[in-house]
């Protein structure tokens, strides 16, 4: 029998390399292998946890969709779907949310971070953010997702769930495992941090030029180019990964020789960096292109999703209701 596998992405906007190298690298590598069964969501429940316009919402979220197919995956080897098509997903949370204590999600690091971020935010739907999540996973009883490490805690609320469902009722849920990528953490091009969504400058999004990938590099933070040591952290460290990423190990070790030895040019490191980049994105822009220009084929991959992930949530609820005593 395949091991099952989960994974989704918030509906906030475009995909960028982060998302894309953090997650849907992952999502492409399992989803062509024999061994696993691979669902992958659009999180717009998860969406609805920090400030959002109601009037983009499904905009946002079919874009998703699209950036899942352009990237290339492929529906008849994966189900692609919408995480509010499956009901299912916000009664299996209540049921976990009956396991789970106040203070094990109010002190998670994320849920603090969020809150410095939207300090008008500080919602009950933020807060239970980790029990959703665990929820989806679970749900499909899935042992490996591919996320980025940032989602490590809320992963370590979900095998606790899962424990405590398994110890309390006799349920039978595996506990998951972060499947790890090359790109698991894609930094910043401001230089702090990693790349997001929420932080404007921060980001490259897979639907962007050549002339707007060099526009947003000309922009990252660098030095005069040489030194007794390279950076380990701030903008040229970030640029060195981001070379390391699209253009392999040998370059990148090559631009480190250079910065102990007579300098780096950045601008023509940007340069070879942005066509590089662009490299990689032009195949998933124009796969994008076709997608869009065919709606009907869009919306029945999106339907037919929804039906075989409601098909397995129905089941795995009903088994929870029986071992709880609802039925």
């Amino acid at each position: 029998m395949k091991k099952r596998v989960l994974s989704g992405i918030r509906a906030t906007g475009r995909l960028h390399l982060g998302n894309y190298l953090g997650a849907v690298s992952g999502m492409l590598e399992l989803a062509h292998s024999n061994e696993y069964e691979t669902l992958y969501m659009v999180a717009d429940l998860h969406t609805l946890t920090t400030p959002y316009d109601p009037a983009n919402l499904q905009a946002m979220t079919r874009n998703v969709v699209l950036d899942y197919l352009s990237a290339g995956l492929d529906p008849q080897k994966s189900t692609i779907f919408i995480q509010s098509h499956v009901s299912e997903h916000t009664e299996l949370f209540y049921l976990l949310s009956t396991v789970v204590s106040l203070a094990r999600v109010m002190h998670l690091p994320t849920y603090k971070d969020k809150l410095k971020q939207y300090p008008n935010a500080s919602t009950v739907a933020l807060l239970n953010y980790p029990v959703l999540m665990a929820s989806d996973i679970l749900i499909y009883k899935a042992g490996l997702v591919p996320v980025g490490i940032d989602q490590e805690p809320h992963l370590e609320v979900a095998r606790e769930i899962a424990r405590k469902m398994n110890d309390i009722y006799g349920t039978n849920f595996l506990e998951p495992k972060r499947f790890a990528t090359n790109g698991e953490y894609v930094p910043s091009l401001t230089g702090e941090g990693k790349m997001s969504k929420s932080v404007e400058g921060s980001y490259i999004s897979l639907t962007d030029s050549l002339d707007e990938i060099k526009k947003k590099l000309a922009g990252a933070p660098t030095d005069s180019g040489k030194g007794e040591k390279v950076p380990e952290t701030g903008g040229v460290a970030n640029l060195l990964k981001f070379v390391e990423l699209f253009e392999g190990q040998d370059k990148r070790k090559y631009y480190e020789e250079k910065y102990v030895g007579d300098g780096i040019r950045y601008g023509d490191l940007k340069k070879e960096l942005a066509d590089a980049i662009f490299k990689e994105l032009k195949p998933i822009q124009e796969r994008r292109k076709e997608f869009e220009n065919s709606p009907a084929k869009v919306n029945k991959i999106i339907e037919e999703g929804a039906e075989k992930a409601k098909s397995i949530a129905k089941e795995t609820v009903r088994e929870v209701k029986e071992k709880m005593g609802l039925v």
